[in-house]
């Protein structure tokens, strides 16, 4: 297991990375994966705050995703089976205004396993993601991301549940990023070595982990108080740098995550998406949220790490408060996440 260290006076830094996170996905959350822009504000208008999702969903191409249990063992669709193959079908048809993604679920999964052992455990957790993902009813999301799909295939057939990760390259594998560096603070080489471990039991993929070290590294920044920018500037430079941010300024959000890079879920084109609109709306997370949601696409997954950044960049004072208080479930995750950082 690896052990914690203690910064208590980065609280509100460290309460707003974790609630930030949550926020940023759920705000997206009726509208994710749009692609077609005008569809999203014909559907939503301009998404301020926390909406239910609407059936039909314009963009859907949940008819096209395929998973079939091989066994008891990788039933993790359980009665949402018969919406897949369906077309029209909203990804999270079932969740309410505020509620979490399955992958933001699995973080409080994860920040449970956190708070339970004081410690990250690999070993606690992936009971835990096992019990909570076969288990019906642990959750009413219609979606289940394609790394969750090959996990529980390669666990359906006998395979040891730290060898069941599948070749992954998405923004999703960063879902739960925010939550170990607030529980890890300021020690950088845990929080390091426990995303590595984390993320290696369901992504076997260079580009996510990649991708994950240097949201560890700017988040340290942040926390050592570097500006945000200058961080991102620093640890980001593979995915985004001063020359892009000059470039990609002169456009607007709209041609920049959509024509210089792609809104889909590609961890090469979101992780860069996901830093430019943090760079962009560094004091502003009001703003780097709503724009993240109504540019469509994967905005869940980027909004869990455009929430994290700029939340750990402004702390959970500088949030606006509606974003606290109205996310599903809301006291139950405050408290969760006191505790979490009280490990830190």
């Amino acid at each position: 297991m690896i052990q914690m260290s203690l910064t208590a006076n980065l609280s509100d830094a460290l309460m707003g990375m974790t609630m930030g996170g949550f926020i940023g996905d759920a705000l997206a959350m009726p509208v994710h994966w749009y692609y077609d822009r005008s569809a999203l504000h014909r559907d939503y208008g301009l998404v301020r705050d926390y909406m239910a999702p609407r059936s039909p969903h314009a963009d859907s191409i949940l008819w096209r995703s395929e998973y079939t249990a091989l066994n008891d063992r990788g039933n993790i669709l359980h009665d949402q089976a018969r919406y897949w193959g369906q077309p029209g079908i909203h990804y999270h048809q079932f969740l309410r205004a505020g509620e979490n993604t399955l992958n933001l679920q699995l973080a409080k999964v994860l920040m449970h396993s956190l708070n339970a052992c004081s410690a990250y455990d690999a070993d606690d957790y992936l009971q835990r993601y096992i019990d909570f993902m076969l288990t019906p009813g642990n959750h009413r999301d219609t979606y289940v991301e394609e790394y969750h799909r090959k996990f529980f295939t390669a666990y359906s057939r006998g395979v040891s549940p730290h060898k069941c990760a599948g070749t992954d390259i998405h923004i999703g594998g960063l879902a739960h990023v925010g939550v170990l560096c607030a529980f890890f603070g300021s020690d950088l080489p845990a929080a390091r070595a426990a995303v590595r471990q984390h993320i290696t039991l369901t992504h076997r993929s260079p580009e996510v982990l990649a991708a994950a070290d240097a949201m560890v590294k700017i988040v340290a920044e942040v926390l050592a108080d570097m500006p945000i920018r200058e961080a991102i500037f620093t640890h980001g430079t593979a995915w985004f740098s001063k020359r892009k941010a000059e470039e990609w300024s002169k456009d607007t959000d709209a041609v920049v995550v959509g024509r210089r890079v792609s809104p889909a879920c590609y961890i090469a084109e979101a992780f860069p998406a996901s830093l430019y609109l943090a760079w962009k709306y560094a004091e502003d997370f009001e703003a780097g949220v709503i724009a993240n949601t109504n540019l469509g696409g994967d905005n869940c997954h980027r909004g869990a790490v455009i929430g994290s950044l700029i939340g750990c960049a402004v702390g959970v004072s500088r949030i606006p408060q509606r974003y606290v208080d109205q996310i599903d479930d809301a006291a139950r995750l405050k408290d969760q996440t006191e505790s979490l950082i009280s490990h830190s």
